[in-house]
């Protein structure tokens, strides 16, 4: 009973956060939803990329080089990983066509929704205060930043990852 509790939660989180969704119990709905979490996730990462940019900016005109290539480099695996999830395939037959699928299936593709909604906004809040930092004139924890952030996004892209891998290997019952 508690984990159910659990599921509507997550479920309601996402709903809360992402106009439009609905969840993927319904067959026909399966498709839009996911598009939908894609959509926003896809926009959280360019909101961040386009904050990188704004940081890449002003480190360059007030720092070396070498400072503003590690940003650089971090703008462009955010690129990636933002194209990645943004033109995912829809091509999951298993997932998105099947008539019935195991509730543990749906419980776990909310998980990852709620896990990576939540890691694009985290992600989008640490970057807003990386530039703050930066546009503040406090250019001391560059390489921190850098850092932290390019470990965040490599395990976002993980995530994104391991959620493709619960959609292709649903099977059908």
């Amino acid at each position: 009973m508690q984990r159910i509790g659990e599921d509507e939660q997550l479920l309601e989180k996402i709903m809360l956060v992402i106009p439009g969704f609905r969840g993927y119990k319904a067959k026909e709905q399966r498709r839009q939803a996911d598009k939908i979490v894609r959509d926003y996730v896809s926009a959280r990462l360019q909101d961040a990329r386009n904050m990188l940019q704004d940081v890449y900016a002003i480190v360059a005109e007030n720092k070396a080089s070498e400072a503003s290539q590690p940003i650089d480099r971090l703008m462009a695996i955010l690129d990636r990983v933002s194209e990645k999830v943004h033109h995912a395939s829809y091509g999951y037959a298993g997932f998105f066509d099947a008539t019935k699928i195991d509730e543990d299936d749906l419980d776990r593709m909310i998980g990852f929704d709620t896990q990576l909604v939540d890691g694009a906004k985290g992600l989008a809040q640490r970057v807003q205060a990386f530039k703050d930092e930066v546009q503040a004139g406090n250019f001391d924890n560059l390489e921190a930043y850098e850092s932290e952030l390019r470990k965040t996004v490599e395990g976002f892209e993980t995530s994104f990852d391991q959620r493709k891998d619960v959609i292709e290997g649903v099977e059908v019952g």
